[in-house]
């Protein structure tokens, strides 16, 4: 599958835990970062797009840590409970083991294919003591600025966000205060246990005594039930299952809008500006969530969020770049005044400016999630066509318009090939729902705009003497890993000499080394940024659908399988790598990463079945 867990000790980048080195949780409303340190360093409140209870990974000193772990701590290691959302931490000291479960508790119950809340409110961690007598430490502070008191059976958090939100906090141990938050040390006993619990729906009842085991066992139920409807296949089939049990982890249950990743502002390069808020659903990196879902058989996302997102465009007379999960538009991007950033990667950012941003390909992507709709077999009725018709109009009016392009590049905007290509995927997409449904549609005018967008994207972006495509029309400016996607979404055949073309163009001039992309150059295509970057792995997964799609398998299979190395012992994959160090950069776990892990191992595995049948 990936790589084994196994005890390592633990070490840190500039007084930080690697970014590599935590699991992710979730209940379909928030997520946590939970450290192989024993330390929960990432927790939003009371979703993923609130502000954080907890941001120590943003900020070692002021952003508040959840902390559980042995006195001294040596090595550790973790894995994930079989199919569940739920980690297992084993800290390793001179006497013994701690091991700690932790996971957001998920209701007696609950149905994770049903678009309704899951969770409790609830964070539950539960530590036992295994081998000998293990000192212990626990520590719950949260990030600077939160105020707490004690009542009868446990403590209140008043956490100054959108008012006051009330975050209550229950342990089996007596915690005292201890600076801006509370703490203890005991020695435990093998066999011994410790719970915790944070609750934050207001209805929580201190002296309610949680009953650790039977949460956790009805949390893994709930997951359990979900993934068995998946089918994953073929030599990954494990990590799939995995990326997909990801994808939901950031999944907002009730809209089905998936986030871009957990976490803001981890740094795409050390030190680097270039550090971003992905708290947030972008309608492109949903599209390829909820197909990629749909295809290993859970339908339900896919179909919840078409219905939520068609809505905030009948709401709003256009489509937006990406959505916070009230259907609003996220705000506008501010940098934190008191955080310093991961190993002191500043600046902390709330929001994100590309909210401004043209960005034409969104036309297609939505077009796109109603065809995948109509393909699965569910009808296209009147209402939807009516709501689909102008964002067809509307990639028609805007293809030649200069944009931001799928990067959200912060220069200029220029006539993006990506951009041209996807409006023209609205025209074919909405032209075969038509066709299929018998819907009415200006089949003449339509028909023309998509051979004309089409000969436009493929003609306009050809460069003869390069002999490739290049990131925008005229056969100006870098190369654009993004191109990789033009056989992905049917513009253009993967065996076409030109895209045969382009991929080794791309292969040679985009190269991190050890099969990783840069997604562009900024030397090249200037993206009005300082600084740089890692390399962008969702490229590297494109890489391996041309390989496949162009019959050289064996490449295809040893690039992929390659990639799939790079997930941590987990099977978490962050946005970026460091090409040098192999480190992970960016946000994380990002969700295009876990889709590359699944749509290239579909690809792979129909290609190889395609190849045997004809042997």
């Amino acid at each position: 599958m990936h790589a084994p867990a196994y005890p390592r000790p633990v070490e840190r980048l500039d007084g930080y835990l690697p970014i590599e080195d935590h699991g992710l949780i979730g209940d379909g409303s928030t997520c946590a970062l939970v450290g192989r340190d024993g330390g929960i360093s990432w927790l939003c409140l009371p979703e993923f797009d609130s502000p954080p209870f907890l941001a120590g990974i943003l900020d070692s000193e002021a952003g508040g840590l959840f902390e559980l772990t042995p006195l001294p701590l040596l090595s550790s290691t973790q894995r994930y409970t079989e199919d569940s959302g739920v980690v297992v931490t084993s800290l390793f000291s001179d006497h013994g083991m701690l091991q700690v479960t932790d996971c957001l508790t998920l209701r007696s119950g609950a149905d994770l294919a049903e678009p309704v809340p899951a969770g409790r409110s609830e964070l539950l961690r539960h530590a036992q003591a295994v081998g000998g007598d293990i000192r212990v430490r626990v520590s719950v502070v949260p990030k600077v600025g939160t105020t707490f008191d004690q009542l009868a059976g446990g403590w209140r958090f008043d956490w100054p966000v959108n008012g006051t939100q009330e975050v209550y906090l229950w342990s089996s141990v007596e915690l005292r205060p201890d600076g801006r938050g509370l703490s203890a040390e005991l020695t435990l006993r093998a066999g011994e246990t410790i719970t915790i619990a944070l609750h934050w729906s207001g209805r929580f009842r201190l002296r309610q005594r949680p009953d650790a085991k039977k949460l956790i066992d009805q949390t893994v139920r709930a997951w359990r039930e979900w993934a068995s409807g998946l089918t994953c296949e073929g030599s990954q089939a494990d990590l799939m299952k995995r990326s997909a049990i990801t994808l939901k982890l950031l999944d907002h249950a009730e809209t089905g809008a998936i986030m871009a990743a957990a976490t803001s502002s981890l740094p795409e390069w050390p030190g680097s500006p270039r550090n971003w808020d992905y708290r947030y659903t972008w309608v492109r990196d949903a599209s390829f969530s909820n197909y990629v879902l749909r295809r290993i058989g859970d339908p339900s996302d896919a179909d919840v969020f078409l219905a939520w997102v068609l809505t905030n465009v009948e709401r709003d007379g256009v489509p937006h770049v990406m959505y916070a999960l009230d259907g609003s538009q996220p705000p506008d991007e501010v940098v934190d005044p008191v955080l310093r950033g991961y190993r002191g990667s500043a600046p902390v950012r709330w929001g994100n400016g590309a909210v401004h941003q043209l960005q034409h390909d969104v036309y297609g992507e939505i077009v796109d999630i109603a065809f995948q709709w109509s393909n699965s077999g569910q009808p296209v009725d009147h209402q939807l066509w009516s709501t689909l018709t102008p964002i067809v109009e509307a990639a028609i009016t805007s293809w030649r318009t200069p944009d931001s392009g799928p990067w959200e590049v912060r220069s200029d905007g220029r006539p993006f090939t990506y951009s041209a290509a996807m409006c023209h995927v609205a025209l074919d997409r909405a032209i075969q729902i038509a066709r299929k449904h018998r819907l009415p549609y200006p089949s003449r005018r339509w028909e023309a705009a998509a051979r004309e967008i089409h000969d436009a994207a493929l003609g306009l972006s050809w460069n003869p003497e390069r002999r490739t495509f290049t990131e925008q029309l005229g056969g100006a400016g870098g190369l654009d890993a993004a191109l990789l996607t033009l056989p992905i979404r049917n513009v253009i055949s993967f065996n076409d000499p030109r895209m045969v073309s382009t991929t080794s163009a791309i292969s040679a001039n985009l190269d991190a080394g050890n099969g990783l992309l840069f997604r562009y150059l900024p030397a090249e295509s200037p993206d009005g940024l300082p600084g740089t970057e890692g390399a962008f792995l969702l490229c590297s997964f494109w890489m391996v659908d041309n390989l496949a799609g162009q019959g050289r398998l064996d490449e295809a299979h040893e690039l992929y399988e390659s990639l799939c190395r790079r997930a941590n012992p987990l099977g978490l994959f962050p946005e970026q790598i460091h090409p040098d160090t192999g480190e992970f950069l960016g946000n994380f776990p990002q969700a295009f990463s876990h889709v590359g892990v699944l749509a290239s191992g579909l690809r792979l595995l129909k290609a190889q079945r395609r190849k045997a049948s004809q042997s």
